[in-house]
């Protein structure tokens, strides 16, 4: 009886794991905004056309790549942000699993440029679906150019699955305030079919929420600050005038990345019983800073998913803040 065991091609084991990572146009938006800010970028450009699926391009002013490191980043697995098992525990950066590169190109067309400070060239490469096509030194502004060309052209099953270019275009700027919201000291200027839809200059946290999510009237939003030997808490929630009938701004943050957390949500809510309707929600922007080995983010590639060590009484710490925090601003004469 024949063998019927084989082991997949790269370019195919790739385009299978591109599924987890590279989901619609916004995740490759998510994985290259990150990257620039793990380079250190302190300016950052966003230009997409026809809601992501022609045209993604992020500019950075980074650290940039050399010839090797820029070669090697397209590679499965290969990462400068770990070394080893343990390394997990103790991240402190948006990536390291040397995923989203490999993935991204395995369903496009990529084209990048890049150049250290001290380089006189950059490298210029050109990938599609995995297939490196070009390789050569170019002249280039310090930092990172990434255009991503006709995302899924070569699974047009995947591509029958995005929807329209307003829920794609959405979700896109959801990807692009998750990463603006909690780096205000980084400028950031989006735009989309050639017309510049954001431009956000370096500021202050609550100038950023406020630019970002139009919260124009600052005496709505209300502070957070508490420091534990567990966790540190800061941020803002928006007064009870601020809750809304739809669950939309509310943002969890940890150590600098978005998360998703029900359990926290609850606390959240919970502690604005009796000062909003049961069926409305508050707005928050809330920061957690935490020693990475009491987390492991390393639960799913778009790494939105954290565990903790223990959440019970980071559960009652946030509570007791927002309830604190609301406290003084209802006995406070508006």
């Amino acid at each position: 009886m024949l063998d019927i065991i084989q082991l997949l091609p790269d370019s195919i084991a790739n385009q299978i794991a591109a599924g987890e990572v590279v989901q619609r146009p916004a995740s490759v938006v998510k994985e290259l905004l990150e990257n620039a800010i793990d380079a250190g970028a302190d300016k950052i450009q966003l230009i997409v056309k026809d809601a992501g699926t022609t045209y993604i391009q992020v500019i950075d002013n980074g650290s940039g790549m050399s010839e090797t490191d820029a070669r090697m980043c397209w590679e499965r697995h290969a990462t400068s942000k770990i070394k080893q098992a343990n390394d997990l525990f103790k991240i402190n950066t948006f990536g390291f699993r040397g995923e989203a590169l490999a993935s991204i190109a395995a369903v496009a067309q990529v084209d990048m440029k890049t150049r250290r400070k001290d380089d006189n060239l950059g490298i210029h490469i050109r990938i599609e679906a995995s297939d490196v096509l070009l390789q050569e030194p170019v002249q280039c502004s310090e930092g990172t150019s990434i255009t991503v060309k006709n995302l899924f052209y070569n699974i047009p099953a995947r591509k029958n699955f995005l929807k329209s270019a307003s829920i794609e275009t959405k979700h896109i700027f959801d990807e692009f305030n998750r990463v603006a919201i909690p780096n205000p000291d980084i400028e950031f200027t989006f735009t989309i079919n050639q017309n510049e839809a954001v431009k956000l200059p370096q500021t202050t946290l609550e100038n950023r929420i406020t630019d970002v999510l139009g919260k124009r009237d600052k005496g709505l939003l209300i502070a957070l600050h508490e420091k534990t030997d567990i966790i540190n808490i800061a941020g803002f929630i928006g007064s009870p005038e601020y809750a809304k009938r739809i669950r939309g701004d509310q943002f969890l943050f940890i150590n600098g990345r978005f998360i998703k957390e029900p359990y926290f949500n609850h606390a959240i809510q919970n502690a604005f019983e009796g000062l909003i309707p049961e069926d409305h929600f508050p707005f928050y922007v809330v920061f957690f800073e935490i020693d990475p080995s009491r987390i492991d983010v390393n639960v799913h590639p778009t790494k939105t998913e954290v565990k903790f060590e223990d959440s019970k009484p980071i559960y009652s710490i946030l509570r007791s803040v927002v309830k604190k925090a609301l406290g003084g601003y209802t006995l406070s004469p508006q």
